[in-house]
């Protein structure tokens, strides 16, 4: 244990939160590259001596992959930043991501002792520095993993779940394939968030490692057409279903057919995907737009509006609640508005407006006021008579959030569904109604966090690994019997 240790308690406390240099965002509005530049070792350092080294750390209580989050701050604090990198990569297989889009704000930082009477320790930049560290040192060393148990699983859908279901059952010594519908691995990490916030090389080197640990990818693959779940089985001892949320959301009012209306999974996935912010270079072109308003006030919607800006346009955000109840981070807020994207708080959308050729040249809106509380503990939007009024646009984006598609559940019909769409599991296990069969991330929560999603692969490998060792499944239907497999 270094000198640092020896630091007393008042001292870390009165060292202040250190902050991560950015883009100046009057040049990053107009450029793709990352927003954060990311601590420099020092700072790095810094901050982790913040780190009290709770004996009953709360941090890990609130982390829903239950990162050794001590131990790995303790190692960056003594310099030994390899060595941090790879003790969060003992329960998290993506740690360059969630040390970039996981919103610890409002998990682990929000039990951090530090900020009982200051600022939290800055755990997210902290996870993003020791991963970055590592990946660019090229000292990314290979875990051990079990000798092979001769099961083999399959995983259906690239993801933050699927990914670390394959990640954890690698080690376990399971044989791992993933099949993806897309060209490209990595689901919402590489279709729904934007380059300036998570840079795809980097996703990309997550799931290379994940490669080198034995796993087999297969892209351009979709599950219900090419191969169905029940010939899955006959093929592997156990599936998981990680195939996302990517069935976009409407509001179903007036004008939403127009030329010019893109839903945010469009609109994101033709920029982010299919590399259209690099035209002529990829051969997608770009949607140009000169007035752009999106509807919505999660992370989806910032994501969206920013990207307009990025592409030119002037870029509108409404949203129907206060900035309290808006869903998306703080962080992204701050950065959307510091780039210039205006928001239009209390507002809802009434109809869209278009010309004779079909083209959007209009949304008109209502101005709305704050009433109880609905089912989602947030108070309900009301509109205000006669206050509507009109904001021009050439392209609209709703940003309402998404739907599972529906191709997993039209071709498995013994697989209970919700009336939503979603896959029901057992939270312990989350295994299905059909046996061998488990699921996870937003084919199970709807649209959430690559977090979540994570946890519950992180549960599902559990599941699995037990199911594949013993036969036994807890399911939907409850306890099955064990049986040989």
């Amino acid at each position: 244990m270094r000198e640092q240790r020896a630091m007393e308690p008042k001292e870390r406390m009165a060292i202040p939160r250190q902050e991560m240099p950015e883009q100046n965002p009057q040049r990053r509005k107009h450029n793709y590259d990352e927003v954060p530049y990311g601590f420099s070792e020092e700072t790095a350092i810094r901050e982790a001596q913040r780190c009290l080294a709770c004996p009953k750390p709360k941090c890990v209580e609130g982390c829903p992959v239950l990162i050794d989050i001590p131990g790995f701050v303790e190692l960056i604090e003594e310099g030994k930043f390899v060595e941090a990198a790879r003790k969060l990569k003992e329960e998290n297989s993506l740690p360059a991501v969630t040390g970039r889009v996981c919103p610890q704000e409002t998990q682990c930082e929000i039990k951090c002792v530090v900020g009982k009477k200051g600022e939290p320790v800055s755990i997210g930049r902290l996870e993003r520095f020791a991963a970055d560290f590592e990946r660019r040192s090229g000292k990314m060393e290979l875990p051990d993993t079990a000798p092979s148990t001769g099961k083999k699983v399959v995983i259906i859908g690239s993801g933050p779940a699927g990914l670390t279901v394959a990640g954890d059952l690698i080690k376990l010594g399971h044989e791992v394939t993933i099949l993806e519908a897309l060209h490209e691995p990595g689901g919402v990490l590489m279709y729904g968030i934007p380059e300036f916030r998570l840079p795809k090389e980097v996703v990309l080197a997550e799931i290379e490692f994940i490669k080198e640990l034995g796993v087999e990818l297969h892209l351009d693959y979709v599950v219900g057409k090419a191969i169905s779940i029940d010939e899955l089985l006959k093929r592997y001892d156990a599936v998981f279903l990680g195939t996302g949320a990517g069935l976009p959301m409407f509001m179903r009012i007036p004008g939403e057919n127009l030329i010019g209306v893109y839903s945010a999974n469009e609109y994101l996935t033709r920029s982010n995907l299919m590399k259209a912010y690099r035209f002529p270079e990829y051969a997608t072109a770009p949607i140009r737009s000169k007035k752009v308003v999106t509807i919505g006030g999660g992370n989806v919607a910032m994501d969206s509006a920013r990207t307009a800006l990025r592409l030119g346009a002037e870029s509108t955000i409404v949203y129907r609640r206060s900035r309290k109840e808006m869903p998306a981070r703080a962080e992204e807020i701050h950065h959307a508005e510091e780039e210039g994207v205006d928001i239009h708080l209390l507002t809802n959308p009434k109809r869209i407006i278009g010309n004779d050729e079909g083209r959007v040249t209009a949304i008109e809106c209502l101005r709305m006021e704050l009433g109880e509380p609905d089912d989602s503990g947030r108070r309900r939007p009301i509109p205000i008579e006669g206050s509507e009024f009109i904001i021009e646009a050439d392209t609209v984006i709703p940003a309402l959030g998404n739907r599972p598609n529906p191709l997993i559940a039209q071709t498995t019909p013994d697989l209970e569904m919700t009336k939503w769409g979603t896959i029901v599991v057992d939270e312990d296990t989350m295994g299905t109604s059909k046996r061998g069969v488990f699921a996870g991330g937003d084919i199970v929560s709807g649209a959430a966090t690559v977090i979540l999603a994570m946890g519950q692969g992180k549960i599902a490998a559990k599941a699995i690994h037990n199911y594949l060792e013993t036969g036994q499944m807890k399911q939907v239907n409850g306890e099955s019997t064990a049986v040989p497999l």
